[in-house]
Parts: C-alpha cells; structure tokens; sequence
C-alpha cells in the first residue's frame, strides 16, 4: 500500500533503537492529515499513505506495550499493530470529520489481539464474549484490588473480579492459572524493576528436545492458520462486528455498531450471532481436517 519500508525492531539496538528512529517521523496537523487521506483515497498516493502511516507508528508502540505482560515478543505485538494502521489508512475516510488516531486505535487493538489469541490459541481459549474480556482484563482487574502475588486468587478476591467483569468465579479462577506462568516469568527480580532481570533469566536450563519444539511450532502455525481461515469466511461487515463484539479489550456497544452500519440493534445482534457460528464452525473444521491428517499419515506409510 505505502511506499517505502517502515522501521523494524532489528536485533541489535533492539526497542530502544526503534523508538528513537520512530520519533522522528512528525505528527501531522489535522489540515494536512486530511488532505494525505484525501490524496490516498481518491487518487491511490502511496506516497500520502506511507506519511499517514509513519506519522502515527508512536500511537502503535504506545498501544503495544499495553500488551507486554501476555510472554510474547514485544517486536511482533507492534509489527502486528502496524498491520492494523495500515488497514486503518487504507479504510480511513477523512470527510467524516474525525482524526485517523481515533479511528486508528480501534484496528490496532484489533490486529494486536487477534495475533495474541492467534498464539494463545482460540481453540483453547473458548470463544464467548466474556472470556475474550477476562483474558484481556484480568491482569488490570488484579491491579485494581492489588491481587499482585502469583498463584491462585483468594475467594474475595475472586469474587471481586467476577463481579467486576460480569463472568463466573470459576472462570476468573481458570483464566488466572492459564495466564500466571507467562506474567511470573517475565516479571522482573526486583519489584522497582531496576537491574537483576526477570525471574526467566534464573531458571534451570532444562531445555525441550529439538523434536519437542518443532511439535509445538508446527501446532502454533496450525492454531494461527486455523483462526486465519475462520475469519477469512466472515464478509467486512460480519468481521467488523464479531472483533468490535468478541475480541476487543473494550468491545463495542450495539447502538454504536448501529449507528455505524444504519441498522438496528436487533440486527446487529444477529449479524453478532451469524458471525460467531461461522467461526466456530470453521474453526471445528480445521481442527478435524488437522486430525485427519494427523490419522491419515500412519495409514499411508503402513
């Protein structure tokens, strides 16, 4: 879409480097940023459209370390943001009287989340409305009654939670063990964070065999290929809705989906519900066409 390359986060240098070499892209003022988005939509400037995108890569990295404690690389959670703006440029109509920023942030949040749950897999995860919100709520939940030791919750401080985020206690307590490894191994030795390093850095070398880890790469690139095809059976609209509704940290109220689409409530609900079944369907298929093959192999060589 945009012409040139965009920073990457290279090895040496790391997330310091990039941050200093994104500072240097200027924020555009709103009169130019109406007639890059102009330019870019009317007449297909490339040029237009990478200034857009390279103008608000410090909205993508500031929305990203949002997303540090889930123990995956912070280089991809941008890269994944970044994909989100440049959907967010390419979709931007400017006459509607609001920033790209604004508009912006929904897609990156969306892109960000869809790669975590891509990792965590969806499978595993569940798919309802209220898990999509524990699982990117919870530690903030914690936060707020300073719930900050690791291990299983105390009852009122389930109860806290559940109530909270209108889930069931059994639920918080699931999703805090399934989330607890990643955000103990990352947390750093000491509680200012100054020096030491992370509690990662301290353990045993008891590292998997080569065979073990490219059983669990080939399943990852399976779970992401698997929610990658789920979603690729949802039209825009369907696909807008279910991430507004089912994956985003704040979903999105169904009047505001109405006032977007000029539809009901009531229609935007079914349209909710018709979205959902597709992806679980999809999803049912190509975990059973993944155990197929799996079966299909041993017949094969036999």
């Amino acid at each position: 879409m945009a012409s040139g390359a965009l920073p990457i986060i290279a090895a040496e240098g790391g997330l310091s480097r990039y941050l200093d070499e994104i500072r240097k892209f200027p924020m555009l003022q709103p009169q130019e940023e109406y007639m890059l988005a102009k330019s870019w939509r009317e007449h297909g400037d490339s040029a237009a459209a990478h200034r857009l995108v390279t103008s608000h890569l410090r909205l993508v990295a500031k929305i990203a370390m949002g997303y540090r404690g889930y123990g995956l690389p912070i280089g991809e959670v941008i890269s994944e943001g970044n994909v989100g703006l440049m959907q967010a440029v390419k979709r931007f109509e400017p006459e509607k009287g609001f920033r790209l920023a604004t508009y912006a942030m929904w897609w990156i949040k969306a892109s960000i989340q869809e790669y975590i749950l891509r990792s965590w897999s969806l499978v595993k995860m569940g798919t309802t409305a209220n898990q999509k919100k524990l699982f990117f709520n919870l530690r903030k939940a914690k936060s707020q009654i300073s719930a900050l030791d690791e291990g299983d919750l105390r009852p009122d401080q389930v109860k806290a939670i559940a109530t909270k985020l209108g889930v069931a206690e059994q639920e918080v307590i699931d999703m805090n063990r399934r989330l607890g490894g990643d955000a103990s191994l990352n947390a750093p030795i000491r509680a200012d964070g100054d020096g030491d390093g992370e509690w990662q850095d301290w353990l045993a070398d008891d590292s998997a065999s080569q065979e073990s880890i490219l059983v669990e790469q080939e399943e990852a690139e399976q779970r992401h290929v698997a929610l990658r095809e789920a979603l690729g059976v949802l039209n825009e609209r369907e696909r807008r809705i279910f991430e507004a509704r089912r994956l985003s940290e704040d979903p999105v109220t169904l009047e505001d989906l109405s006032a977007e689409f000029g539809v009901s409530r009531e229609r935007v609900r079914q349209i909710e519900v018709r979205a959902f079944e597709k992806v679980q369907k999809a999803v049912r298929e190509a975990v059973a066409r993944r155990e197929a093959g799996r079966l299909a192999l041993p017949a094969a060589r036999a």
